[in-house]
């Protein structure tokens, strides 16, 4: 066995030993300067919002409130609650149905999703079109924008993915912020290179105090948490 094939053997093992040694919860916000926070739903069950909130390097959170017309996030209540009590600021969102009638969403959304308890502007998650061609979807979801920033007072932030944006919303959303969730190394660039606040980078994030995987987003460029503050009506 030659010394160059030996020298190699003793490099893989220390760096295989080096890696299992590191801390398994290191994370993209713990090497870089971003704004970083995470959404959740019951999907994550029972969260330990005192670990989180000891975690500085998550400056917001966004709770899934409502789907559709009747469905209510069972968690959100107990979350939002937690969240605030431990220094998150706090974001509600609903999951939209684009063949559910509008009046009834809005109407579901903001049995949970009440001013005074809000630090973010409301967030609509896109995801799909439940089989409506592009332009009756687009139709059914601009008439639901319109009502949330007539019931709020602002324009609330989208949430989508790259792809189903380049799909079916390229070139329409002109001034809605935008969350964009693309699970890569890249950052996601757009077809029509609209400008992106927030990136979801991940689906498996980790974080002490959750035990199962989150979602996490970060700021992008010169964007800051401040621009999706929730404007309260006086």
């Amino acid at each position: 066995m030659g010394k160059t094939f030996i020298s190699t053997l003793i490099f893989l093992v220390v760096t295989t030993l080096d890696v299992m040694a590191q801390d398994p919860f290191l994370q993209c916000e713990d090497t870089c300067s971003h704004i970083h926070g995470i959404d959740l739903s019951h999907y994550q069950g029972n969260v330990f919002w005192e670990t989180i909130g000891d975690n500085t390097k998550m400056a917001y959170v966004y709770l899934k409130a409502t789907e559709g017309g009747t469905r209510i996030d069972e968690m959100f209540e107990r979350n939002i609650e937690m969240a605030q009590r431990y220094g998150l600021k706090v974001g509600s969102y609903h999951f939209y149905r684009p063949k559910v009638e509008q009046k009834l969403q809005l109407q579901n959304f903001r049995s949970q999703c009440l001013p005074d308890q809000q630090d973010l502007i409301p967030m609509i998650d896109v995801e799909t079109t439940s089989g409506l061609p592009t332009d009756e979807f687009c139709d059914s979801l601009f008439r639901f924008l319109g009502l949330v920033e007539e019931e709020y007072g602002q324009k609330p932030l989208v949430y989508t993915y790259r792809n189903f944006y380049n799909k079916h919303l390229l070139g329409k959303l002109d001034g809605y912020k935008l969350m964009i969730a693309m699970y890569t190394d890249e950052e996601p660039v757009l077809a029509d290179e609209r400008d992106i606040h927030l990136w979801q980078y991940t689906g498996k994030g980790r974080i002490v105090g959750i035990s199962g995987y989150v979602d996490k987003s970060r700021f992008m460029g010169h964007h800051k948490l401040r621009e999706i503050r929730f404007h309260h009506r006086k």
